[in-house]
């Protein structure tokens, strides 16, 4: 397996130095910081990477002051008793993007961001509590609970609001792969999920880097 220290170079080399490098590696927010940010803006990241999902990022970037009006600035209750009409006005609605499935995903996920107020006090309390030694547990709660949020689309959720979590992305599972770490493996596989997340563990202790930043440095060797 390549050490960390060797992984650092090649994505350092790769990006033209360590100053670059370190300009593009995210940055995981404080549990404060998840805790700060109201439920409305969880409903609307999980909407817009939902939305973007096999689509082209810019277009959904721009209509989205649309997607704010038409989904009541993702209030978690005004959107959770949306009715089935009210859905399908949405679906006719020009101002975003009228895919009727993910219009209809927003308001399950309404329901349960609002299932979450109930039992953590608030959707961010829940994702600011969730044990970091357990990122996988809660991509796959995620998937289970939510809607259309398996795939990178949970974990992409997560860093977007500031939980410190890894992508999966191509590049990272080459990198995997090519490094040493993982033999060739299923990014949907719950087991192989579970050794990666230990490999990652390994990378955070070796390193004291956190997992967003490991996943991209993962990402440069590539």
């Amino acid at each position: 397996m390549t050490s960390f220290k060797a992984l650092y170079q090649l994505a350092a080399t790769n990006r033209g130095g360590r100053e670059h490098l370190e300009a593009i590696l995210p940055i995981a927010g404080s549990k404060q910081q998840l805790l700060s940010q109201s439920d409305d803006r969880y409903l609307s990241m999980m909407t817009r990477c939902i939305f973007r999902a096999g689509f082209v990022w810019r277009v959904i970037d721009n209509k989205w002051p649309g997607f704010e009006a038409a989904f009541a600035n993702f209030n978690p209750l005004a959107v959770a008793h949306f009715s089935d009409e009210r859905l399908e006005q949405l679906g006719q609605d020009t101002s975003i993007v009228r895919n009727f499935t993910k219009i209809a995903a927003v308001r399950k996920n309404a329901v349960y961001v609002l299932d979450k107020q109930r039992s953590h006090g608030s959707f961010g309390a829940f994702i600011a509590d969730w044990p970091q030694d357990n990122i996988i547990g809660l991509w796959l709660e995620l998937k289970k609970h939510g809607c259309r949020l398996g795939g990178n689309t949970g974990p992409m959720i997560l860093r977007s609001m500031g939980k410190d979590t890894f992508l999966l992305t191509q590049d990272v599972c080459h990198a995997l792969v090519n490094h040493g770490f993982m033999p060739k493996f299923s990014p949907t596989a719950q087991r192989d999920l579970k050794l990666v997340e230990q490999v990652f563990a390994n990378l955070r202790a070796e390193s004291g880097r956190s997992l967003c930043e490991i996943s991209r440095i993962l990402a440069c060797t590539v």
